[in-house]
This record gives structure tokens, C-alpha cells and sequence, in this order.
């Protein structure tokens, strides 16, 4: 090896190292590759820190909640007896993108995840279709700290309690605050807190008591009893508890919001967690080879990191110990490898089932599967016959009607179809996320709340759904039922939360 061309270190960083790596780094992803990123910000961070980062679920910043100090409570516990390990970093999507890299890494680990969130994950979310419009990388930091501000003037003004409350009962609401088909037009924490006086003014407009003393029109009556509220089914939660609750008062329906915005925010990444792991791990392994390729590393150097790399990408068998489903990491990288090898080398079979990226440039057709899906139509899409082979992909068909469990389809041509289909679908939101659905309120009458869970495959909800539907209670104040339909649309089973329950 030319030591003359080489970069200089050991096991051991600096900030002069690291600023070269990320230097030589840089000049693959982007100036070979081509990789479109925002600019990067590195800061180095304690374990104290990384473990308060992942107790705000992964935030630079956050408002205060005692779910967040459980968290670091058990985070920091299951680390110090040995149970798990911590992040080698943290990555935010923000413009400039921050990543934090831990400082007990050695500069191989360093240099790895420089390559793997500073331009792996940073080129997806400047460039996938569903971070483009769902987030605002150029605001979100300048939104969590008006969002920290706000809650925290709000505990100066009506009490720690009063606002916790309100905090616990979104909590148990934020994942129904996200709105699939309609994308809001982001806004700054500037125009957010011009947003908050306007909404101010406006209550105090209203605020004159001899109106309520004024009988409805005919025509008001006509109108308010042919209104139907929501005019279609209302999935987003939040957003209708946030703008039409009757109880709430001005500052809860801020924070409403704020967990809303925020769970938003976080929509993309529970959708892309196959691709995006994928996609960053194809291109630190990619880029660091090719450091080595041009001499730039040392041969200790990359059994390090292609040691790290192999834990990383390790796939468990559903028989061994320790097996937790499939490891996002893994099946991603093998996707984006596979497409490069189908562009690439195709057989007949990749010809096959994949004429039009067979023969192909890879970067491209790389960049387009970045852009233009989420897991589960990427899975639909490019999951090819020889990965179903390669990860022994099975299918098993468990029907409630029968006593066993039947093989509904393996990795042989029958299958390969079928297999995809049902991987696919495990990455569907419905299957995620019960389907629930505001259907009526009673704006004119006693103000109660009806909503309906439609069931997916018959089946019902857990045994949390009554917790939560009395923290829904607590944010509308009235009368709230759930009803649960099958498939036929017949009712099955209503809760129901009252002021007298």
C-alpha cells in the first residue's frame, strides 16, 4: 500500500481527521457518485448525550414530558447492565443535516457513519418523495424550539399539571394526527407564532357573551340542521379534535397542534425504514470500498468497518435465538445491491422480471427507486426472485377458522409472486395502524363524538383501545363512541365514554 496517498490515523480520531475523512468522503458521494445532499453539521456527543437524544426519540430538542425522562431512565439501565448497545450515531433531517457521532467510536467507525448518515441518509431525505412532502428540513429545528418555548410558557401561565395532561391524552392520539392524502403547506416558526396571535385576537373578537343571548334565524336552523360534521369520514384525529373540540381552550389546541406537526414529521420515516437503512448502508459500504479501491485506507481499516458492517446487515433465521422479524438493514442493502447487479449482470430470469432496468445504468435506476416509493411499494416493485431465494422467504397461512397453520407459499416459481405480494403488505400502514375514523359529531345537539374502526382481516383491537379512548374523552370534553365494523359493515362491538361513566 502507497502510505504516501493513504490518510493518516489509527483507531484513534481527531477533529482534523475527521474534517479530512468527511473531506475525501464528500468528494466520492458527491463529486463520483453524484449524491445530492443538504450540507452536513457533525457534532460529537457523550453517551450521556446519545441517551437523552434517544429518550426524545432521536430530536436535538425537545418540550418537556416525563415520557422522555422514562425513556433515558430505560435506555440508560438496559446500556449500563449490558442488555443493548447504542447508535454508532444519530442523523435529523434538517437543512443543514445534523448528525451526531459518538465519541467512543474509533476513527473507522467514525468514518463509516460519515458516509452512512452525512450522505446515505442525508441524500434520501433531500431526495425521497415522501420526506419532499411531509417535511420542511429548512424549519424543523426552528419549529422545536418555538414548540419547547410555547409548552413551556404555557407551564409558567396555567400550571405543570394542566399542560402534562393535556400532553399525555396527544400522546395516546399522535399516530391517528397524520393526514395520508392532504399535505399542508409547511410553515416557520415565524409564521407559526404569527398564526398564534391571529388565533388570538380572533377568540377575544368573539368574546362577547351578549351573543349567546341572541336567538338562531330560520335560515341559521335550516343551515346548522342539514350540516353534516365531517362531511366525509375525518382519519386525522387530532387535526378535528384541534379544530372543533368543544372544551379546549386556546393554548391546548396549540399544543394540539404542536403534536400533530410533530408526528407529521416523523410519518415518512415509519414508511421508508426498510429503504432508508437500505439505502445508507449501500452507500457507506459503496463509498468507503472505494476509498480503499484508491488506496486512501489501510487494510485494518476496512476489516474494521466491514466487520461493523456485517453485524449490521445480519439476518437471523426465524428458528435462532435472538430472531426479531426481518432486520430492515439487512433486506434493504440486499435490494439495493441486487438492483445494481440486475443493471449491472442480468440473467434471463432479472431479464425476466425486470426488463426495464436489465442493462441499465445503476445510479440511475438507483436514484429513481430512491425518489419514488416507500417500503411497500419498493418491496412490490424490485424484491426479485433470487433475494425471495436467497432469504429462504416462506409463507405461512394462518386462518382462525382452522386448528393448524398451513405453508401457503415458498421461494420456488409458484411462489415468488405471492411471497412478494404478502411482504409487501406487511409494510402497509393499514396493517400498522388500526383504521379509525371520525364519522359524526353532534354540533347541534349533545356534542358527542362518534368514530368507527374498520377491521383488517376481523381484527380487533387491543386491549389499550379503552385508555385511549378516554384520553380522547378528555380532549373533547362530551360524549365519545367507537364503533368496530367488519368487513361487512356490521356492527360488532361500541365503547362509549361519557361525563357520567
Amino acid at each position: 500500500m502507497n502510505k504516501q496517498h493513504s490518510l493518516g490515523g489509527g483507531s484513534q480520531w481527531t477533529f482534523q481527521l475527521l474534517d479530512d475523512y468527511d473531506r475525501e468522503i464528500a468528494a466520492i458521494a458527491v463529486g463520483e457518485y453524484g449524491l445530492d445532499c443538504y450540507p452536513n453539521q457533525l457534532e460529537i456527543i457523550t453517551t450521556e448525550q446519545m441517551l437523552d437524544a434517544y429518550a426524545s426519540v432521536g430530536l436535538p430538542l425537545s418540550y418537556r414530558h416525563w415520557s422522555f425522562g422514562k425513556a433515558f431512565i430505560s435506555h440508560e439501565r438496559s446500556y449500563r447492565q449490558g442488555a443493548s448497545g447504542l447508535a454508532y450515531e444519530l442523523v435529523i433531517n434538517s437543512n443543514p443535516c445534523i448528525a451526531y457521532l459518538m465519541e467512543q467510536n474509533s476513527l473507522p467507525m467514525q468514518a463509516l457513519v460519515i458516509a452512512h448518515a452525512c450522505y446515505g441518509h442525508n441524500s434520501f431525505f433531500k431526495n425521497n418523495y415522501l420526506f419532499q412532502q411531509w417535511t420542511n428540513a429548512d424549519a424543523i429545528v426552528d419549529y422545536l424550539v418555538f414548540a419547547r418555548n410555547y409548552i413551556a410558557s404555557c407551564e409558567e401561565r396555567f400550571g405543570i399539571d394542566a399542560v402534562e395532561k393535556t400532553l399525555d391524552a396527544c400522546h395516546a392520539l399522535r399516530e391517528f394526527g397524520v393526514s395520508r392524502y392532504h399535505h399542508p403547506k409547511p410553515l416557520s416558526a415565524e409564521q407559526e407564532l404569527q398564526r398564534l396571535k391571529q388565533r388570538q385576537e380572533h377568540e377575544w373578537s368573539r368574546h362577547d357573551e351578549l351573543w349567546s343571548t341572541v336567538p338562531l334565524t330560520e335560515t341559521s336552523k335550516k343551515r346548522s340542521q342539514g350540516e353534516t360534521i365531517p362531511a366525509s369520514p375525518e382519519e386525522n384525529i387530532l387535526y378535528f379534535i384541534e379544530k372543533h373540540s368543544p372544551k379546549l381552550a386556546t393554548w391546548q389546541r396549540e399544543i394540539v397542534r404542536i403534536v400533530r406537526r410533530m408526528a407529521q414529521y416523523f410519518y415518512p420515516q415509519g414508511q421508508t425504514k426498510v429503504m432508508n437503512e437500505g439505502w445508507a448502508t449501500f452507500w457507506h459500504h459503496t463509498i468507503l470500498n472505494r476509498m480503499y479501491d484508491k488506496k486512501l485506507v489501510s487494510d485494518g481499516f476496512m476489516l474494521e468497518v466491514l466487520t461493523s458492517h456485517t453485524n449490521v446487515i445480519a439476518q437471523r433465521g426465524f428458528d435462532q435465538h435472538g430472531f426479531g422479524g426481518i432486520n430492515p438493514y439487512a433486506l434493504g442493502f440486499a435490494m439495493f445491491t441486487d438492483i445494481k447487479r440486475i443493471c449491472e449482470h442480468p440473467t434471463d430470469e432479472d431479464k425476466h422480471w425486470f426488463p426495464e432496468i436489465a442493462d441499465s445504468d445503476w445510479q440511475t435506476s438507483l436514484d429513481l427507486a430512491m425518489r419514488s416509493y416507500k417500503d411497500e411499494s419498493f418491496i412490490s416493485q424490485y424484491l426479485s426472485p433470487r433475494l425471495i431465494r436467497e432469504f429462504k422467504l416462506f409463507a405461512l397461512e394462518d386462518d382462525e377458522t382452522k386448528p393448524w397453520l398451513a405453508v401457503d407459499s415458498i421461494h420456488n416459481e409458484n411462489g415468488y409472486r405471492r411471497v412478494r405480494q404478502l411482504l409487501s403488505a406487511q409494510y402497509n400502514r393499514d396493517t400498522m395502524l388500526p383504521d379509525i375514523q371520525i364519522v359524526k359529531f353532534d354540533r347541534d345537539g349533545d356534542r358527542s363524538l362518534v368514530l368507527q374502526h374498520k377491521q383488517f382481516k376481523n381484527r380487533p383491537l387491543s386491549n389499550e383501545a379503552e385508555s385511549v379512548l378516554n384520553y380522547l374523552h378528555e380532549l373533547w370534553g362530551f360524549t365519545v363512541r367507537l364503533d368496530t365494523v367488519n368487513t361487512k359493515g356490521d356492527i360488532v362491538k361500541s365503547r362509549e365514554v361519557s361525563n357520567q361513566s
